[in-house]
C-alpha cells in the first residue's frame, strides 16, 4: 500500500506540533487556517489514523502522532539538506547522516571513521545519538535515526543485524595494581578485589551475567554504576577493578590504566549495524556505512 502525502502535509503537522496551535502554524506556513486544517487531514486520512487530538484551546499528539514525529522531523531535514546539496556535484555534494551509537563505540571509535569520512566529503554533517542498546534499537525501530550501531540481541522482525565485529570483556585495573602483572587473568582471580560493575538493567551486565551462569560463575560487585565511564572513573582512583567490553577501554597507552584479557570462558559482545529491514538509507549514510564496515574490517 503507497502512502500519497507531500512535503506540505508533513510541515504542516510539524509546525502545529511544535507551535502547539493550528493559529500559529498557519501564520508562520503563510495559510488560511482552513487550508492548514485541509493538510493535516489529507496526512491523517494518508496514514488512516489521527495523529492530532484538536479541542478549542489544546492541540496534542495521538499515540500514533507521537510514534511517527521522530519520523516525520528526519524526513524534512534530509529533504532540506538534498536541496542544499544539489548546487554541489562529486564528492562535494552535501547530506545528512543519522545514527543511533553505543556510547562506547561513540566515544573511541566512531570519531576516527568521521574524520576519515570528513577528509572525503567535508559537506556532509551527523546527527549522533549515543544511547544505550535497547533505546538504540526503539530509535532504529522509529525511523528516527538511518540505521545503528549496537549489541546483537534485538528479536524484532522488523530490523536486521549485520556482524561487525566481537568486542571481548576485558579486566581493567590500575598499573599499580597485582593483577596488572598478569598477561592475562580468569575469573577466579578477580575475587579478593572489590569490583566495579554497571547495573543490572544494562544490556552489558544482562550479557555478562547470562554468559557467566553458564559456567556457574557469580560477579560479586562492590561498587555498582549506570554508565562504563564512571566504573573507569572510580578504577583510576583506586577504588576496585571493573569488567568491561574493550572498546570501552581507552586505546593506546594510557598514564594509569591497564587492560588484560579475561579467560575460562572467554566472553565477548557481538557489535553490529541495525536497520530496519526494508528500509533505504541516504546517499550519504550509504556511503558512510560502506567506509565503516571497511575500517572494522581492518581493525580485526
Amino acid at each position: 500500500m503507497s502512502i500519497n502525502c507531500e512535503i506540505l502535509d508533513l510541515r504542516a503537522f510539524l509546525s502545529v506540533v511544535e507551535l502547539v496551535s493550528f493559529h500559529r502554524a498557519a501564520e508562520a506556513l503563510n495559510l488560511s487556517q482552513p487550508a492548514l486544517s485541509r493538510r493535516i487531514q489529507k496526512l491523517e486520512m494518508a496514514i488512516g489514523a489521527p495523529l492530532l487530538e484538536r479541542t478549542t484551546r489544546h492541540v496534542s499528539l495521538t499515540a500514533l502522532g507521537t510514534e511517527l514525529l521522530p519520523l516525520v522531523r528526519r524526513m524534512l531535514e534530509e529533504f532540506d539538506g538534498s536541496l542544499f546539496a544539489v548546487r554541489d556535484v562529486g564528492v562535494n555534494r552535501g547530506g545528512l547522516v543519522t545514527i543511533a551509537c553505543l556510547p562506547t563505540a561513540a566515544f573511541y571509535f566512531l570519531p576516527t571513521v568521521i574524520r576519515l569520512f570528513n577528509e572525503e566529503h567535508p559537506n556532509i554533517r551527523f546527527r549522533i545519538l549515543d544511547l544505550p542498546a535497547t533505546d538504540g534499537l526503539q530509535a532504529v525501530a522509529r525511523g528516527e535515526v538511518e540505521f545503528g550501531i549496537n549489541i546483537m540481541g534485538t528479536s524484532d522482525p522488523d530490523l536486521t543485524f549485520d556482524r561487525l565485529v566481537e568486542d571481548p570483556f576485558v579486566l581493567a585495573a590500575r598499573k599499580d595494581h597485582a593483577l596488572a602483572e598478569k598477561a592475562e587473568v580468569g575469573w577466579a582471580d578477580l575475587e579478593p578485589y572489590p569490583l566495579i560493575t554497571v547495573h543490572r538493567s544494562s544490556a552489558n551486565r544482562t550479557l555478562l551475567d547470562a554468559a557467566l551462569a553458564k559456567s556457574s560463575i557469580k560477579l560479586r560487585w562492590f561498587y555498582e554504576v549506570t554508565h562504563l565511564s564512571t566504573s573507569l572513573g572510580l578504577v583510576e582512583a583506586g577504588l576496585g577493578i571493573s569488567v568491561l567490553p574493550q572498546m570501552a577501554t581507552p586505546q593506546g597507552e594510557h598514564p594509569f590504566l591497564i587492560s588484560r584479557p579475561i579467560r575460562n570462558p572467554a566472553i565477548s559482545r557481538t557489535i553490529g549495524v541495525v536497520r530496519r529491514r526494508g528500509g533505504t538509507l541516504s546517499p550519504a549514510a550509504e556511503r558512510f556505512l560502506h567506509m565503516l564496515i571497511g575500517t572494522w574490517s581492518e581493525r580485526r
